[in-house]
């Protein structure tokens, strides 16, 4: 018996016990006031969420050779290069354009902590995470994957997961710990909401010495909320008779109802568990932004790109790479571009029509266009380039000493 097969019988001789640990199936964790209502009820949320999953989705693949032994779908070993380029860079499935395929991937991510894309052997299609259910294996590590009454085997989906400290099958949303900011979010707007379609009158109260029936106090108090209503205009005059006096119960007024620094502080939680700079958001002409979505990019967007690149490189078996050259924030200033790849041509890295096609220019029809240039100092003769050394130079001629 070879040393591979010896290998693949034994697996894992703790999964059996990972598998009763973690349970036979692993859904969905979102809480009851989950990520995707906040997603849809609250504005920072929503543009946290959106700046993130619009960066994300700018990224271009790039496929190169195929890795021998790597890949997991059974359709892998007929997966040309050029074909699955095309699904990933321009149509994953006849009914959907690229940039909305990413977009709801690199959502679900965010949300749900999850990515998971069903490969039929032809086309990519996207399984919203919260409903997709992981059935564990025993002696593997997922037996395969349940959506509502359809059943997947294991090498039918690419599954990205995002981290989590509760499970090694599913990862968990980003929003999940600042949940409880979301939550004191939503309930400072509903609590606005409500205090204005119930027409409250801040701290007023009506006093007086006389002992009123339950029916007398329910029609004053009608006869109030319809004569002084704050939406019919809240500082018409008052008449009061009947020994009536009016006293404030506290000191609030409409300015505090706005919750304006609780709100700023709740928002700088959401933005900084999501990975986004909260300055991106302000507005206003501020100096280090160009920084600040440098940083934004590097630590929060391309890890996540990076993610889903190594799932997919691991699942049809090709060498994989995110194009970053097209994303403008993370190009350099053009006179730093025009030294970058000037370096590259003239040290014989890439030609001069690699460098046009990085700068989407059309190629130049000159035949040393597409031939690396060897410079003198490292092949050691620009005539004879595989002549080593110091290029010689030709004998100095005697001359007469002057009389």
């Amino acid at each position: 018996m070879s040393l591979l097969n010896r290998i693949i019988e034994k697996l894992n001789p703790a999964q059996p016990e990972i598998h009763m640990d973690q349970g036979e199936t692993q859904s969905s964790t979102i809480n009851s006031y989950s990520a995707y209502q906040a997603f849809n009820k609250i504005e920072v949320v929503n543009r946290g969420v959106s700046l993130i999953v619009d960066s994300a989705a700018e990224f271009d693949f790039d496929v190169r050779e195929k890795i021998r032994g790597l890949g997991v779908n059974p359709y892998s070993t007929g997966e040309d290069k050029r074909k699955l380029y095309n699904l990933l860079n321009f149509k994953p499935n006849p009914y959907q354009n690229i940039d909305s395929f990413r977009r709801n991937c690199y959502t679900d991510y965010i949300l749900d902590g999850n990515i998971f894309i069903y490969f039929d052997g032809a086309g990519l299609y996207h399984l919203p995470a919260n409903k997709v259910e992981i059935t564990t294996d025993p002696k593997t590590f997922i037996k395969g994957f349940k959506y509502g009454d359809t059943d997947f085997s294991a090498e039918e989906i690419i599954h990205v997961k995002d981290n989590s400290a509760q499970s090694i099958y599913r990862g968990e949303s980003r929003l999940l710990p600042a949940l409880s900011s979301v939550g004191l979010l939503n309930s400072m707007g509903s609590f606005q909401q409500n205090y204005f379609d119930n027409n409250a009158i801040p701290g007023i109260v009506l006093k007086t010495k006389n002992t009123l029936s339950r029916k007398v106090k329910d029609r004053i108090l009608q006869e109030w909320m319809r004569d002084y209503n704050p939406k019919r205009g809240g500082k018409r005059p008052a008449i009061l008779d009947g020994d009536f006096d009016i006293d404030s119960l506290g000191h609030t007024d409409f300015r505090e109802l706005d919750f304006k620094d609780s709100i700023e502080t709740q928002e700088t939680k959401i933005l900084k568990a999501l990975g986004v700079p909260p300055i991106l958001l302000n507005s206003g002409n501020n100096a280090n932004i160009t920084p600040n979505i440098k940083m934004f990019y590097i630590n929060t967007v391309l890890p996540i790109v990076n993610h889903l690149v190594k799932a997919i490189e691991f699942y049809f078996g090709y060498d994989m790479e995110s194009i970053k050259e097209n994303i403008l924030a993370l190009r350099p200033e053009l006179k730093d571009e025009a030294g970058y790849y000037s370096t590259f041509v003239n040290t014989g890295i890439i030609t001069i029509n690699e460098a046009r096609e990085k700068l989407r220019l059309e190629k130049s029809p000159e035949k040393h266009a597409d031939e690396l240039r060897i410079p003198a100092n490292i092949a050691g003769s620009a005539v004879n380039p595989s002549q080593g050394g110091k290029p010689k130079q030709p004998p100095k001629e005697d001359k007469e000493p002057k009389k």
